[in-house]
């Protein structure tokens, strides 16, 4: 497995600055994000290393170059948004936007874009479902013919007021993933998975390692902390913020020995990305690249053995 992160805690630097702090950090690959130029709507989002609306050929060999100079792979493009959001014309261009990553995806010979399926979250999942198969069996058929996987975070997006209560993101338990790849049953339709958002969940994170191995084309390395007390005052229903914290691996529940160790067992071999969201580490670049190197440190050893 390649150690690597994600680059969306590193917002405002260069493409060439990324692949620099990553090197000087301890990693050997990285996910970019490739969101639409402009403001975003959320933290960790509108993040912009790759610009699939302004990409050409001619770009591919200079971002290849930066591979080579700073000895780190591209593990794949990263684009968050909410495809099945009501708004109709926001939904159209982010699916719009999505099929120019995975298309740029190709033209960097990458294999994996990473997203969420998205979700209107005033709605049941039953009635998600038929635009859910609208939307996506176009986007899987498009992808099948880039030859580019799609991998899905299982993060469920129910973090604040206005994402209540059904949350942005349909894809965020097993049960859901399994009826999704009985009705997309294509090879390129995998998932993004992170363990925790299945540990706040109060859920078992280590088994879909074994259910889904053949359909895990990316994993995300972000640990979590549940505050126990306050969980037993306000409930599992509560807004997940109120009883946990996004950690960085080692820094919280999960216990990352145990859980690589699975993966490996799994059969998986791909890229393993440290995804951080550790408010403690985001006052200034200073503390984001501590933040990069504090999580190689601690997990490279555990990958190694």
């Amino acid at each position: 497995m390649q150690l690597g992160f994600v680059s969306a805690i590193l917002p405002d630097q260069t493409l060439e600055e990324v692949f620099a702090i990553g090197k000087e950090t301890g990693y050997s690959c990285v996910e970019l994000m490739s969101w639409p130029v402009g403001k975003a709507d959320r933290r960790y989002a509108g993040v912009t290393h790759i610009d699939v609306n302004n990409f050409k050929s001619a770009d591919v060999p200079r971002i290849l170059g930066l591979e080579e100079v700073y000895d780190i792979d591209i593990s794949g493009l990263g684009y968050y948004p909410n495809l099945l959001t009501p708004d109709q014309e926001t939904a159209r261009v982010a699916a719009s936007h999505l099929r120019g990553v995975i298309s740029t995806a190709k033209m960097l010979n990458l294999t994996v874009v990473s997203t969420f399926v998205g979700r209107d979250w005033t709605r049941s999942v039953e009635d998600n479902w038929p635009r859910f198969l609208s939307v996506w069996k176009d986007l899987i058929a498009y992808a099948e013919d880039q030859g580019v996987r799609v991998a899905i975070e299982n993060c469920p997006m129910i973090f604040t007021a206005d994402e209540w209560p059904g949350g942005k993101n349909l894809a965020s338990s097993p049960a859901i993933w399994r009826r999704m790849f009985e009705e997309i049953p294509s090879p390129n339709f995998g998932l993004n998975y992170a363990p925790s958002h299945q540990v706040w969940q109060q859920m078992d994170h280590i088994a879909p390692l074994r259910e889904f191995s053949s359909r895990i084309f990316r994993v995300h390395l972000k640990d979590v902390a549940v505050d126990r007390q306050r969980l037993n005052q306000v409930s599992i229903l509560a807004y997940p913020l109120e009883f946990h914290s996004p950690k960085l691996p080692g820094r919280g529940d999960i216990d990352w020995a145990k859980f690589l160790r699975a993966l490996k067992d799994s059969g998986y071999d791909g890229p393993v990305c440290v995804e951080v969201e550790d408010r403690e580490f985001e006052g200034d670049l200073e503390h984001r690249k501590q933040a990069l190197a504090f999580s190689s440190k601690y997990l490279l050893p555990l990958i190694s053995t």
